[in-house]
C-alpha cells in the first residue's frame, strides 16, 4: 500500500490570479474585441451606403415589386411611382376581389420603402389578409421643375389606376399615409374623394401649430430661425435642391442622448447581436434624397410654418382649386401615439376642431373620423414596430369594412385583449377586440392644454413672411449668383452623416485591415459574464452619459421654449405684425365650403322623402341604427355577424360594402333628422308581424354578440317593440 505523497511545487504550475485581476483581464478582452467589432459593422454600414446610392437608391422594401406606372413618363412629370407588390411564395394568394391597400411613405429627407421594411409591417399585414398591395415610391432626384401640385397629379394618377384594376364590389383603395405622406394623401383625398377608400394618418402632422407647453420642441423651430427663408437659402445653396439630410439631422437633434450616445452605445453593447438589425435600419436612415427648391419652399411656407391646411387656405391648380378637408368623402383613420415626440397626438389631431365645432357638424357633413392613441410608441414605431403591425395595424385592417360602414360621426378606436393574463399569445387570432366609442371634439381638445399658445404662431407667420419677402428679394440673387452643381455637391457630401459614412468604408485606406481583423475576433470571441462588475460599472456609466445628455436636450428645450414666448408673445412685436395684443385668443376658423353646404341641400331633398319607403332591410337596418345610437358603442363582433347574416340571405352577393354605406347613411339621417317619424316608418318597411319578430329578435341577438346589452338599449329596443306590437324576446339565463 502506497503511502501519499505531499504535493510539490512545479515550475509548470498555474500562477494564482486574483479574482478582481481575472475579472479585469476578461472584461479588457471583451472591450477590445467589442470595439473591433463595432468598428467593423460602421465599415459594413458606409460599404451599404455607398453601394445603395450606387444602385440608385432603390426602395428598402423586403418585398418585389414591380413598377405599373413611372410618373417621371407622365405630362406632369414627377420622381414618384406606382409599385405593385408581389407577395412572398410562403404568403396567401393575393385575392383581386378584396379591397386593395395602398402605401405612401414619407418623403422627409429619407427614402421609400420604410412602411415595408419588415415582414410584420403594413404591408406584410395586408399581404396575409391576401388583400392586393401598392407602393408609392420616389426617386433620389426630383425632376426639373417639379412641385407639390406636379406629385399630387402623379398621384391621383395612381390611385386612378389602382381602380382601374379592382373595379369589383371589394371597396375604394385603402390607402395609408406615414408621416409626411399623410397631408399628401389628405390633399389627395379632398381633390379626389372618388378614388379613396378609408384613409389612415399614421402619425401625421397636420395642425402644426398645435402642442403642450413644455414638451415638442420642433413646433418652436420655424420661428427660432425666423420663418422660413433658412428653406429656401438651403436650396440655393444646393443650386435650386434641398438636401433632405437637413431634415434628418432636425429628427435627429430632437433625441442627442440617442443620436451621439445611446444608439451607438446600444450597437457596441450589444454588437454581436445587433448587427443586422443596425445595419438594415441604417440602410435607410442614411439614405438621403433631394426635393426641389419649390417643394420645400411649399411646404415650410404653407404648413411647417403657415399651418394653412386644415384653414383651407391652400389652393391648388395654380389657385383655381381651394383645397377643403371636408370635401372627403371617406373614412379618416388617425394613428398617433403620446410616445410621439415628432408628431404629437395635438398636431395629429386638433385639425379635427379647426374644420368642426362639434361632433354634431361632422355627422351633418356625413363625416366619419375614427383615432386611436398608442400609450408609448415612438414616432417611427408607428410604422415600423412588429408589435404595432401585428396588433393595431392588423385590428384596424381586420375592421376596415366596419369603418367604412359606421354611421358618420367621431370616435375613438379601443383595443381590448381578451386574454391580458396569458403571456406568449399576443398576436394569437381573436386575441383582441376593437371597438368604436363615440367622441365629442371637446375630447380632442381636452388632449390639447389649451389654444391660447398658438396666437404667437400667428405672429411668426406674419414675421415669416416679412423675412421670406426681403430674402427673396436681396440675398437669393447673390447666393445663386454664386452657388453651382459642383459647390452644391460638394456641401452634400460634406453633411456629417454623408462624410461619416464615408469615411467609416472600404473608401478609407486606413479601414483597409478592418474586416480581416474582425474575422479574426469572430474566430476567437470571448463574452464577458454578465455579472462581470467592470461590466455592470461601464453600464451604469452609459446609464449616467444618456442621463446627462438628456438634461442637456431639456435645458436647451426650456430656453428654446422661453425665448419664443419672449420673441412672440411680445405686445410690441404683436403691434409691429399688425396683431391686437389686447385681443383674446381665438381659434383657427372653421374651413367653410360652398359645396359641402350645396351637397347637404341635394341630399336633404332626396331624402326626406324616404321615411316610408324601402325595403324590409332597410327597415331592419333602421331598427338597428337607432338602438346602437344610444350608448353609441360600435363593437366589430355585432358587425360581423350583420356580414354573416347577409351571408346566409345570399344578401352579400347582391348588396356591395358601397350600397351598404349608402344604406347606413341614409337610415342614420332619417332617424336622426326626425326620429319619431323614423321610428313610426318601420311599420310601414315592416308590415307583417313575423317580419317585425324577426327583426327584433335578430336585432337582440346581435347586440348581445359584444356582451351584455346595456339597460339603455333595452330601452329603445322596448320602445321599438311597442311600435311594432312586438314582445321583445326573453332575457336568457
Amino acid at each position: 500500500m502506497s503511502t501519499p505523497t505531499t504535493p510539490t511545487s512545479s515550475p509548470f504550475a498555474q500562477p494564482f490570479v486574483p479574482p478582481f485581476a481575472a475579472a479585469a483581464m476578461e472584461y479588457w478582452v471583451d472591450a477590445w474585441q467589442r470595439s473591433i467589432l463595432t468598428l467593423d459593422v460602421l465599415r459594413e454600414r458606409g460599404n451599404i451606403c455607398a453601394e445603395h446610392e450606387q444602385s440608385g437608391k432603390p426602395p428598402v422594401l423586403v418585398f418585389d415589386y414591380e413598377i405599373i406606372v413611372d410618373g417621371r413618363k407622365l405630362e406632369r412629370a414627377a420622381n414618384y411611382a406606382l409599385a405593385a407588390i408581389k407577395p412572398p411564395a410562403d404568403c396567401v394568394p393575393t385575392d383581386p376581389h378584396k379591397r386593395p391597400f395602398v402605401v405612401i411613405d414619407p418623403r422627409a429627407g429619407h427614402g421609400p420603402g420604410i412602411g415595408g421594411s419588415k415582414i410584420d409591417s403594413e404591408i406584410g399585414i395586408a399581404l396575409k389578409q391576401g388583400h392586393p398591395c401598392y407602393f408609392v415610391m420616389f426617386f433620389p432626384t426630383p425632376v426639373a421643375g417639379q412641385t407639390i401640385e406636379c406629385v399630387t397629379s402623379a398621384e391621383k394618377i395612381f390611385l386612378a389606376k389602382v381602380n382601374e384594376l379592382h373595379p369589383g364590389d371589394a371597396g375604394k383603395p385603402f390607402v395609408i399615409g406615414n408621416c409626411q405622406g399623410g397631408w399628401a394623401l389628405m390633399i389627395l383625398a379632398a381633390l379626389a374623394p372618388e378614388s379613396v377608400g378609408p384613409i389612415l394618418l399614421a402619425g401625421s402632422p397636420i395642425a402644426y401649430w398645435s402642442g403642450v407647453e413644455g414638451k415638442y420642441p420642433m413646433r418652436y423651430s420655424g420661428g427660432l430661425l425666423g420663418g422660413t427663408w433658412a428653406a429656401s437659402l438651403a436650396g440655393d445653396l444646393g443650386n435650386g435642391k434641398f438636401d433632405g439630410a437637413h431634415l434628418v439631422d432636425n429628427f435627429e437633434q430632437l433625441d442627442p442622448a440617442n443620436t451621439y450616445w445611446n444608439k451607438p452605445y446600444g450597437l457596441y453593447s450589444k454588437v454581436d447581436t445587433e448587427r443586422q438589425r443596425f445595419l438594415d435600419f441604417e440602410r435607410w436612415w442614411g439614405g438621403h434624397f433631394l426635393l426641389n427648391k419649390e417643394e420645400m419652399e411649399w411646404i415650410s411656407q404653407n404648413l411647417f410654418v403657415g399651418n394653412r391646411l386644415s384653414a383651407g387656405e391652400i389652393f391648388h391648380d395654380e389657385g383655381r382649386t381651394r383645397i377643403d378637408l371636408r370635401n372627403i368623402r371617406s373614412p379618416i383613420i388617425v394613428f398617433a401615439s403620446w410616445g410621439d415626440n415628432i408628431t404629437p397626438p395635438q398636431q395629429a389631431l386638433n385639425w379635427i376642431p379647426d374644420l368642426y365645432a362639434d361632433a354634431e357638424q361632422i355627422r351633418d357633413n356625413e363625416q366619419t373620423i375614427v383615432y386611436f392613441l398608442h400609450e408609448h410608441i415612438g414616432h417611427l414605431g408607428i410604422f415600423v414596430s412588429a408589435g404595432v403591425a401585428n396588433r393595431e395595424h392588423n385590428e384596424l385592417a381586420c375592421a376596415l369594412d366596419l369603418i367604412d360602414v359606421l354611421p358618420p360621426g367621431l370616435y375613438e378606436a379601443i383595443i381590448t385583449d381578451t386574454y391580458p393574463d396569458m403571456p406568449g399569445l399576443e398576436f394569437a387570432s381573436g386575441r383582441y377586440v376593437i371597438r368604436f366609442e363615440p367622441r365629442e371634439v371637446a375630447d380632442i381638445l381636452a388632449l390639447d392644454g389649451g389654444r391660447q399658445d398658438e396666437s404667437a404662431f400667428e405672429v411668426v407667420k406674419r414675421v415669416a413672411q416679412v423675412n421670406q419677402s426681403m430674402y427673396d428679394t436681396f440675398v437669393s440673387p447673390l447666393v445663386r449668383a454664386m452657388s453651382n452643381e459642383s459647390t452644391a455637391t460638394l456641401s452634400r457630401n460634406l453633411t456629417p452623416a454623408r462624410l461619416e459614412r464615408h469615411l467609416f468604408s472600404d473608401n478609407n485606406p486606413l479601414l483597409k485591415a478592418m474586416a480581416p481583423l474582425a474575422e479574426m475576433v469572430k474566430a476567437r470571441r470571448q463574452q464577458v459574464a454578465p455579472d462581470n462588475p467592470l461590466l455592470l460599472a461601464e453600464q451604469q456609466a452609459s446609464k449616467h452619459i444618456g442621463q446627462a445628455l438628456d438634461h442637456y436636450r431639456d435645458v436647451r428645450d426650456a430656453a428654446g421654449e422661453m425665448m419664443f414666448k419672449a420673441i412672440y408673445e411680445s405686445p410690441l412685436l404683436k403691434a409691429m405684425v399688425g396683431i391686437n395684443p389686447s385681443a383674446p385668443p381665438a381659434g383657427r376658423p372653421s374651413a367653410h365650403s360652398h359645396g359641402v353646404e350645396e351637397r347637404r341641400h341635394l341630399k336633404r331633398m332626396a331624402r326626406d322623402a324616404r321615411y316610408e319607403q324601402g325595403s324590409q332591410e332597410s327597415g331592419f337596418l333602421r331598427l338597428l341604427i337607432y338602438v346602437a345610437s344610444g350608448v353609441g358603442v360600435v363593437d366589430k363582433r355585432p358587425f360581423d355577424g350583420i356580414r354573416a347574416l347577409m351571408r346566409e340571405r345570399g344578401l352579400d352577393k347582391t348588396v356591395t360594402l358601397t350600397q351598404l354605406k349608402e344604406a347606413v347613411n341614409l337610415q342614420t339621417y332619417l332617424v336622426r333628422q326626425d326620429e319619431t317619424r323614423a321610428l313610426q316608418g318601420l311599420r310601414v318597411l315592416l308590415p307583417e308581424p313575423a317580419q317585425r319578430s324577426e327583426a327584433l329578435a335578430l336585432a337582440h341577438r346581435l347586440l348581445e354578440m359584444g356582451g351584455p346589452i346595456k339597460e339603455e338599449k333595452l330601452v329603445r329596443l322596448r320602445r321599438i317593440g311597442q311600435i311594432l306590437e312586438v314582445e321583445l324576446p326573453e332575457k336568457k339565463e
